[in-house]
């Protein structure tokens, strides 16, 4: 984890009064911080708007965790953006998230080379419109050679369809002769699904205080620890981010095993 101290200190300089940032211990981060970015919608109905104006505040989120992230010196942060099931929702909010997927990624690329992040994408890019498909890899190819912190975007993403994805690969292989059935093992799956090199994480938060899954990830959160958040997407901010942190902090992380005594 690379991390400026004194630009930590001053990005936390303003404390709420019930967390600083001497409150975590910033030596043992979690180096993979997943996010189910939920609640934009409800967010914005709470305030009488209309259910846009809700995805748009979550961008303004979205750039502050990214910021926060690197100042803490996280090796990757991934967050939910766009499930496979959130086709369903009415054309208008998808063809609106789209726009704002191509938009704010052209405006934040220059925030990714300031701070030296690397991109990625999780989930089937293909079947993304073609403005959006081409700006995310642009994306990928300007963020190619940095060295920071990775930023995964699950986009068109679900965990079911990515091991379904992985096993057809596997299958692939065994019948074209290049790998053989004895040979599939945990190593062998996690290297065809789309976090292939990243480690798993270590903390998922979910904001909106919903207690689910919801179909992400399911393989690489065997052994993460959650911590929900009542607060919708838009209102998450560094000081959440302090609050999850130090949650996880508290956790006594066995694996299966036992504490020895």
């Amino acid at each position: 984890m690379n991390r400026d101290e004194a630009l930590l200190r001053e990005y936390y300089s303003s404390s709420p009064a019930d967390i600083t940032l001497d409150d975590v211990d910033v030596n043992h981060l979690p180096s993979h911080v997943s996010i189910i970015m939920d609640g934009n919608g409800r967010w914005a109905q709470a305030r009488g708007l209309d259910r846009s104006k809700g995805h748009v505040a979550g961008v303004d989120a979205l750039r502050e965790t990214v910021t926060t992230s690197v100042r803490l010196g996280l090796d990757a942060l991934s967050v939910y953006a766009f499930s496979t099931e959130n086709w369903r929702r009415p054309q208008r909010e998808v063809d609106l998230l789209m726009h704002l997927f191509a938009t704010t990624l052209v405006k934040e690329l220059p925030l990714f080379h300031q701070e030296n992040v690397k991109l990625r994408f999780l989930g089937d890019l293909e079947a993304l419109p073609k403005r959006t498909r081409d700006v995310f890899y642009q994306g990928l190819d300007e963020t190619s050679d940095h060295t920071g912190m990775t930023f995964a975007l699950a986009v068109n993403y679900g965990s079911r369809a990515e091991m379904v994805r992985a096993a057809r690969l596997l299958a692939q292989e065994v019948s074209s002769g290049a790998l053989s059935a004895d040979d599939i093992d945990e190593a062998a799956v996690e290297s065809r699904l789309y976090t292939a090199g990243l480690p798993d994480p270590e903390l998922l938060i979910r904001t909106s205080g919903e207690l689910r899954l919801s179909n992400y990830l399911l393989w690489q959160l065997a052994y993460t620890e959650f911590y929900v958040t009542d607060i919708m997407w838009p209102d998450f901010d560094r000081w959440e981010m302090l609050r999850a942190i130090r949650a996880f902090q508290s956790r006594n992380r066995r694996f299966g095993g036992v504490v020895n005594q």
